[in-house]
């Protein structure tokens, strides 16, 4: 919705929408939605005569509520998903910044949070992004939520016990020298599988490494996840192998706040997104989305790993 629409002094908020969206639903295309949804409602009550005097306070509400009810009918959806699910991956050039909505978004809302947070409900969800990912004390939680604080506060020890019961921190953001190191590795990871190097790949790899495919059935995918460092590498080294036969090419980029890459088809198709997990100097994960879904909005989406319809 152009800025005009619903004023500059809302739409000034948009970025901070987009990630608290995007945090609750793992979703960039519904993300997107929710904030217009959000804009929507605040045209139809300034039309309507309502005199809204916190503006970020009527948004974020808005937003909030709007990700809730989302939630609540896309658990059901999740609970059918082919193969594992992984989000719709947030992807930043290597070398520019990105889109203005992406401004904010928090390297805490990597892929590996994002699918932590699947385990919780959706008001779970809600109250934990909100004051874990967003810094949001109980009395702005139980706001925006529209539950007690008391109750916040449980539902926030409920969350936390439930995706980090051993108690350690789940965010753990990655400041500007670890964000080289790990771009530096990134590189060279990518390098030895193109290269076909297994030994720099596995020096590279950490002993309980995992890999994790997301298709969503209607593109060429892990069918489970792979743990063995020997099996990752030689699927990456064949993977590309098949990348360079085709005519395809990976471009560096930052997929949520970790390095990765992008593959595009010889006509610039986007064809799937690789994220890295990078800690102790070593890929702990690696998550790729194939789906045809969840690429759209980074541009046109290739065929070239799309299955066959049934």
């Amino acid at each position: 919705m152009p800025a005009t629409a619903v004023g500059t002094d809302a739409d000034g908020y948009r970025s901070l929408l987009f990630s608290i969206a995007y945090g609750m639903t793992g979703s960039v295309g519904d993300a997107e939605d929710i904030v217009q949804d959000a804009f929507l409602g605040l045209t139809r009550a300034r039309r309507a005569g309502t005199t809204v005097e916190n503006l970020k306070a009527y948004l974020t509400t808005s937003v909030t509520r709007l990700g809730i009810n989302h939630l609540s009918s896309a658990r059901v959806r999740r609970e059918t998903y082919v193969g594992d699910w992984l989000p719709e991956p947030v992807v930043v050039s290597a070398d520019r910044p990105g889109p203005a909505e992406h401004a904010e978004l928090s390297d805490s809302l990597s892929m590996a949070f994002l699918v932590l947070l699947e385990a919780l409900s959706p008001v779970e969800r809600a109250v934990f992004v909100l004051r874990e990912v967003f810094g949001y004390g109980y009395p702005e939680v139980a706001r925006l939520t529209g539950k007690s604080e008391a109750n916040c506060r449980q539902i926030f020890a409920r969350a936390r016990k439930r995706i980090a019961p051993d108690g350690q921190p789940v965010v753990t953001p990655s400041g500007p020298v670890r964000r080289a190191e790990a771009e530096e590795l990134a590189r060279r990871f990518f390098a030895a599988a193109e290269g076909g190097d297994m030994d720099a790949l596995l020096d590279m790899l950490a002993p309980d490494v995992v890999f994790h495919g997301d298709g969503g059935g209607k593109a060429r995918a892990l069918a489970r996840s792979v743990t063995d460092p020997r099996h990752v590498a030689q699927l990456l080294v064949g993977g590309l192998r098949r990348v360079r036969m085709l005519g395809a090419s990976m471009r560096a980029a930052w997929i949520n706040g970790r390095p990765g890459a992008v593959t595009y088809d010889a006509e610039g198709r986007v064809a799937s997104v690789v994220e890295l997990d990078i800690a102790d100097g070593a890929v702990r994960a690696i998550r790729a989305v194939s789906n045809p879904d969840k690429l759209g909005h980074l541009g046109p989406v290739s065929d070239i790993g799309r299955l066959p319809q049934r």
